[in-house]
C-alpha cells in the first residue's frame, strides 16, 4: 500500500501544476481584467479609485490579465485597456505595477507557483485582507453546510437504501422511489425558495430566520442556547441541499445491495439456514457498502465545494462559495486562483484517501497489484 501512496502523493504535483497552468492560460484571454475594473471606476469615481490604488498591496501572485509590460501601451502608444485613453500612460503604469502586471505573464505565473508552494497567497486586490484570512473567515458556514449536508445523506440514505433493496418491487420500494425521483429532479435552490415561502416569513409561517449562522445576541446566550440557535438557522439550507443529494447516495445503495444479494455466496448462507438478518447484516452489507463508505471523503468534497454557491447567496450565508463568485466577477485574481489551488489540492489528496480507505475496508482489493 505504501508504494501506492506514495507515487499517489508525487502524482499531486504534475496534476496540480497542469490545473493550475490551464487556467491561467486561459485567464490571459478573458475581458475584463483587475486593471480595467480599476479604470472603469476611475472614469465615474477617480478621487475614490485613486485612493484605492494607494492602498493596494503589491501582491504579485495575481494571475492573467490583459495587461502588456511597459505601461498597458500598444502600438502607437495607445492604452492596450479600454477606458485608459485620456488618462496619463504613467499613471497605467502604476495600476499596472500595484497588481503586479508589470511583469510578463510567464514570470508572474512561476512566482505565483513559488508562493503557493509555501501556502502564501498574497492578499485580496479588491478587499484589504490576505486571502488566507479571507477564506478562514469564510470556512466556517461552508463546512457546517457541507459537513452536515454530508453525513445526514448518509444517515439517509444508506438505511433508506437497504431497506428499499429487501423490499424491492414492494409498495414501500415503488412509493419511495417516485420521492427520490422528485428529490433529484428538483434543483435545491427552488426548493430553498419554496421553503422560505413557506417557513421563512415569505407568505406563511415565519419559523425560522432568513439569513446568517447565528442570531445577533449568540455571544450573550448560553452553550446549549448557542447549540439550538445554530442548528435552528441551519435547518432550511441544510434540507433544502438534501432533497437532491440524497437521491443519487439512495440509490447507490440499492443498486450495490441489490447486486450483492444475487451472488452465489448469499444463495448458499441461505442454504445452510443462515437468518435473513445474519445474511444481509453479516455478508450482504460489508460488500455491498465498500463503494459507499469509501467514498465519503469524495463526497464531502463535492457538497461541500459543488452545491453551496445558490443555496448561500438565497439564505444570505457568506461562505466560500458566495467569496469564490465575487472573485470571478469582481477578477480578484488572487482570491480565485488561491480558491483553485487550494480545492484542487484538497480533492486530489481526498482522492487518496478515498482509494486508502477502500484498501482498508476490503483487504481484497489491492490497487498496486492492479498497476493502479
Amino acid at each position: 500500500m505504501l508504494p501506492y501512496i506514495i507515487r499517489r502523493l508525487l502524482l499531486v504535483v504534475p496534476t496540480l501544476f497542469a490545473i493550475m497552468a490551464i487556467n491561467f492560460a486561459i485567464v490571459q484571454f478573458a475581458p475584463g481584467g483587475p486593471v480595467e475594473q480599476l479604470l472603469a471606476e476611475i472614469e465615474g469615481t477617480a478621487v475614490d479609485a485613486t485612493a484605492r490604488i494607494g492602498g493596494q498591496a503589491g501582491s504579485e501572485v495575481g494571475s492573467g490579465s490583459q495587461a502588456r509590460p511597459g505601461g498597458g501601451e500598444g502600438p502607437g502608444g495607445e492604452s492596450t485597456y479600454r477606458g485608459a485613453q485620456g488618462l496619463d500612460p504613467e499613471f497605467v503604469a502604476e495600476i499596472e505595477k500595484q497588481f503586479g502586471f508589470d511583469k510578463p505573464p510567464l514570470e508572474r505565473f512561476f512566482l505565483m507557483l513559488k508562493n503557493y508552494a509555501t501556502f502564501d497567497f498574497g492578499e485580496s486586490y479588491f478587499r484589504d485582507e490576505t486571502v488566507i484570512n479571507l477564506v478562514l473567515e469564510k470556512m466556517p458556514v461552508s463546512i457546517s453546510l457541507g459537513l452536515w449536508t454530508t453525513i445526514l445523506v448518509y444517515l439517509i440514505s444508506i438505511p433508506l437504501g437497504v431497506m428499499k433493496a429487501v423490499r424491492d418491487g414492494s409498495r414501500f420500494d415503488v412509493w419511495t422511489s417516485m420521492i427520490v425521483i422528485v428529490g433529484s429532479a428538483v434543483p435545491g435552490f427552488l426548493f430553498a425558495i419554496l421553503l422560505i415561502v413557506l417557513f421563512a416569513g415569505g407568505q406563511y409561517f415565519d419559523w425560522f430566520p432568513l439569513r446568517g449562522l447565528t442570531s445577533d445576541n449568540w455571544e450573550e446566550l448560553s452553550w446549549p442556547a448557542r447549540i439550538a440557535d445554530y442548528f435552528w438557522h441551519l435547518t432550511l439550507p441544510l434540507t433544502a441541499m438534501l432533497i437532491g443529494a440524497f437521491a443519487t447516495l439512495t440509490l447507490l445503495t440499492k443498486n450495490s445491495f441489490l447486486e450483492e444479494i444475487n451472488k452465489q455466496f448469499v444463495v448458499t448462507a441461505r442454504a445452510k439456514g443462515l437468518t435473513e438478518h445474519r445474511v444481509l447484516y453479516g455478508h450482504v452489507f460489508r460488500n455491498a457498502m465498500l463503494i459507499v463508505i469509501a467514498g465519503f471523503p469524495a463526497a464531502f468534497i463535492s457538497i461541500l465545494f459543488t452545491s453551496t454557491l445558490l443555496i448561500e447567496i438565497i439564505f444570505s450565508l457568506d461562505g466560500l462559495g458566495l467569496l469564490g463568485f465575487e472573485a470571478v466577477i469582481n477578477r480578484d485574481y488572487p482570491v480565485m486562483f488561491a480558491s483553485l489551488y487550494f480545492f484542487t489540492l484538497l480533492g486530489l489528496i481526498m482522492g487518496i484517501v478515498s482509494d486508502v480507505m477502500y484498501m482498508l475496508i476490503d483487504p481484497r482489493i489491492d490497487f498496486e497489484a492492479r498497476g493502479a
